[in-house]
Formats: structure tokens, sequence, C-alpha cells
């Protein structure tokens, strides 16, 4: 379990740090929809094995419209929010994105307390709002370049608030409700991936269509962008364990964690340095591991 943890965290952690190795010329060369689209279908993909390993009993006895129709609002608020994030580019700068998005822990948290009826105490609060910090904190300036005075202005116009207020919202309860089915279902989590990621490429591939895609589908992939889809699909069927076993608190103090190993990669990969801002955000994210889990 620990393991795998860590793994999700390496994952999470080396995601900004490959796409800046994908860049041709500083820019993104390949379709963000098609990499969505082949995330969700690698996903597909590598849970058959897992069903068809594990299965204790006939396939078509477990397969249900019933067990399966509830995946299909979970693979919409994942597509929609998918395309959300590419939309509110517009309205703010990518800074400003980064650091008020740290606020899905928020409705995250709040989510999770109201709709699954899971009490948070006053010791449990304050360790997510000490994730908050931390990933603000790293967001306005953890990393700094050779030639980057390190301050960082925020641009944001009020459709743009509007917009982070449902992606925050659309975050938390995609996260939360995707938790609840797992939970809810006497059924083998890779059958339930199985429903969830057929509709997720159902959707991203019926979005794809209606934006009407330039150029091939996989134009500008190279072998970087292709490790950006293994390993984001890998780190779908973790998160789904996580969710089915454990919490989607686990979940934020993961995505939390990686914030050192994308700062660790930025160094080493890009010569980036870091600020007094990153140490901050590392004393954060211990004090709230130590405050939430009770380990020093």
């Amino acid at each position: 379990w620990a393991l795998m943890l860590l793994l999700s965290v390496a994952i999470y952690g080396s995601h900004a740090p490959l796409l800046t190795l994908c860049k041709v010329d500083g820019a993104i060369p390949f379709s963000s929809t098609s990499v969505v689209v082949l995330v969700e279908l690698t996903k597909l993909v590598l849970s058959l094995p897992f069903l068809l390993v594990g299965a204790q009993e006939p396939l078509a006895a477990a397969v249900s419209w019933r067990h399966a129709a509830p995946f299909a609002l979970s693979a919409l608020l994942y597509a929609a929010n998918n395309n959300l994030v590419v939309h509110m580019q517009l309205f703010m700068d990518p800074s400003t994105f980064q650091v008020l998005s740290n606020l899905k822990i928020v409705s995250t948290a709040l989510l999770y307390s109201l709709l699954l009826r899971r009490r948070l105490g006053p010791h449990r609060w304050l360790a997510l709002l000490l994730l908050l910090a931390a990933g603000v904190t790293y967001s306005c300036g953890g990393l700094r370049g050779p030639g980057d005075p390190g301050s960082t202005r925020l641009h944001v116009t009020p459709v743009g608030l509007l917009l982070l207020s449902v992606y925050c919202l659309i975050s938390g309860l995609s996260a939360v409700y995707t938790e609840a089915i797992l939970k809810s279902q006497a059924l083998p989590l890779s059958l339930q991936n199985i429903f969830l990621y057929f509709f997720g490429v159902l959707l991203n591939l019926m979005g794809s269509v209606w934006s009407g895609m330039e150029g091939g589908f996989l134009e500008g992939f190279s072998p970087w962008v292709l490790l950006v889809v293994f390993s984001q699909a890998l780190n779908g069927l973790i998160m789904s364990v996580v969710m089915k076993h454990s919490s989607n608190i686990t979940r934020l103090f993961v995505i939390s964690c990686s914030i050192l190993v994308n700062a660790l990669l930025s160094v080493a990969l890009l010569n980036l340095q870091l600020t007094p801002l990153f140490f901050m955000a590392v004393v954060c994210i211990g004090l709230a591991v130590h405050l939430y889990y009770g380990v020093t």
C-alpha cells in the first residue's frame, strides 16, 4: 500500500516536468484532447486483464446497466472539468490558475464531509488548511528560473473567478461521487473501472469530434508524450484503489506531497532553483500529515 502511494506521488510530481520535456520550441505540439482520450483508453485496456484474472463468477451475472449507469455521470463530470481547465486559461494567467486551483482541496473536503457524512475534527480541518497553504505557497514561487525575479503577479477576470468556482465544485463533486459509487457497489474494482473508463472514452471521443480537432489524432506525439499517457493511466488506476479502499482525503495528501517530487525533478531537469517558499510548503505538508494521521 505504501509503495503504491509513493508511486502515485512520483507520477503526480513528474507530470509537469514531463509536459515541459514534450514541448517543441516552447509550445505543446499535440492535442490535449487526444492525450485525454488515450489515457482513458489505456486505463480501460489495463483494467481488462485484472478483471479476467480476478473474476470469481461469470461476468454476465455482474454486468448490468443498473450498475454501469452511475459511472456515466462520473465520467461526464471528469470530462467537463478537463474541458473547463482549457477554457479557464482565457480568463486568467497560468500562475493564477496554479495558485487558485488549490481551493479544490477545500471543496473536496467539504463535499466529502457533507455528502459522505464523514465528520472531520478541528485537527483534521487544520491539516487540510495546511495542505491548502502549502499548495498556494509553492504555486506563488516555490521554484524560480535563473533569470526570474521570483515575484508572482496574479491576473484573473470576474468570469475567470466564476469558472474557477465551478471547476473547484465539479472537481470535488466528481471525486466524492466516484468514491461513493465505488464503495456502495459490491462489485470488483476492475469491473467498476471498466464501466467508468468506457464512458470516459466515449464522452471524450464525442468531445473531440464536436470540437473539430485540427491535424491528425496523434500529431506531435513523441516518446515523452507516450510516457505521459501511460503514467497518467497507471495513476488513474491507483487512485481508483485509493478511493475504493481509503478515501479522497488520502488522495489530497498524495497530490500535495507530489510537490516535493515536482520540485526535485524541476531542479534536476529544468535547472530551476528552490526558494524559501518551497521549504515553507514542505513544513506545511509535514505538519498536515502529522495532524491528520498522527505521523511523526
